[in-house]
């Protein structure tokens, strides 16, 4: 257990360190070669030109903590397959604005390497085709839900960071030291773009970052033993951990069905969208994150100790959803939330 630390430790300031000093770099590269977020006061409301290319120093940042620290074997080379593809996917969509089949192709396949490398539900009371299944909509949900919360300055990355302190404290709990060491690169090189990325950012993830952060946490739940877990239902942990981004993703799904406008395509209906549009500021829409992945936590991390059981777990479920609907969609601020946070 020691050297599971040591190991991590290693990894996470490595990667810290690498990305912290990379993005500067690729900041100046993506202004010279234009990659850069225009904003077109819609979707787009930041003020200045942004370059892209966050993503890419957060993926090296991730590569070189990993090689450090990690044990390789044919598995995780099908998982750095597939998320490299990811990371050209989303290159080639911040560049040329790729077609949402042509995006979405590119994603089923970076889906099928993970597929490939075991990184799927193995559920003995459902069939092998019923696990696959789920498996692939569950990944590209996770991928594209990350994909649509990247809108705000530091939000994307707050969210990531808040998913793999979860996720590592779940690791840690259920005895995975691989797990949790293979995570302590992503915490690194995430920590060191939010410190760029935070309000007012020199510098997005882009859809290479997005893609990336999203495919690699999506498959991670995959890679833990929930037999561990002594629980019938334990495999549901990841969707409270990953609670924000379903939110998202499901939202949106809703609201542009409700609104005639194809899932896919962009419009200002995001969570973050709606409380700037009331006032909210973008520090206080982190802290309302924030403070939301911290019951988020402590609830998964409860309910993977056997502290709470399902149906308590459903509860806690129920009264979240219900604020969160609250605070997100009611037109005026629930108890004046949004000044007490400013």
């Amino acid at each position: 257990m020691e050297s599971m630390f040591i190991r991590a430790l290693f990894g996470l300031i490595f990667s810290f360190l690498i990305t912290f000093y990379l993005v500067p770099f690729f900041c100046a590269l993506a202004m010279k070669l234009r990659f850069v977020d225009e904003p077109d006061g819609k979707i787009k409301v930041h003020t200045r030109t942004t370059p892209y290319l966050g993503g890419v120093a957060v993926y090296v940042g991730f590569l070189s903590g990993l090689a450090l620290v990690y044990p390789f074997e044919n598995s995780i080379f099908l998982l750095l397959l597939g998320v490299t593809l990811l990371v050209f996917v989303g290159l080639i969509d911040d560049l040329i604005a790729l077609q949402p089949t042509q995006k979405f192709f590119g994603q089923i396949v970076a889906t099928l390497c993970f597929l490939k490398a075991g990184l799927h539900l193995k559920e003995q009371f459902m069939s092998s085709w019923v696990n696959l299944i789920l498996s692939f909509f569950w990944i590209a949900g996770v991928i594209n839900a990350f994909n649509l919360i990247d809108v705000m300055d530091g939000l994307a990355s707050t969210v990531a960071i808040m998913i793999c302190l979860n996720l590592m404290i779940i690791a840690y709990a259920l005895g995975q030291p691989l797990v949790f060491v293979l995570l302590s690169p992503v915490l690194g090189a995430v920590l060191a773009f939010l410190w760029y990325n935070k309000p007012v950012a020199r510098i997005y993830l882009g859809d290479a970052g997005s893609l990336f952060l999203g495919g690699l946490l999506s498959v991670v739940p995959f890679l833990i033993n929930w037999a561990t877990f002594n629980y019938t239902w334990g495999f549901l942990t990841p969707i409270i951990v990953f609670a924000i981004p379903l939110l998202e993703i499901t939202a949106l799904i809703v609201v542009r069905s409700a609104k005639g406008i194809p899932f896919y395509l962009g419009s200002p209906d995001h969570f973050s969208s709606y409380l700037r549009a009331r006032g909210w500021s973008v520090q206080a829409i982190l802290t309302f994150v924030f403070t939301c992945s911290l019951t988020i936590s402590l609830s998964s991390i409860l309910f993977v100790l056997n502290k709470i059981n399902f149906w308590h777990t459903t509860c806690i479920a129920a009264i979240f959803l219900s604020v969160w609907v609250g605070v997100v969609f009611s037109k005026k601020p629930i108890f004046q939330i949004k000044r007490a946070l400013e």
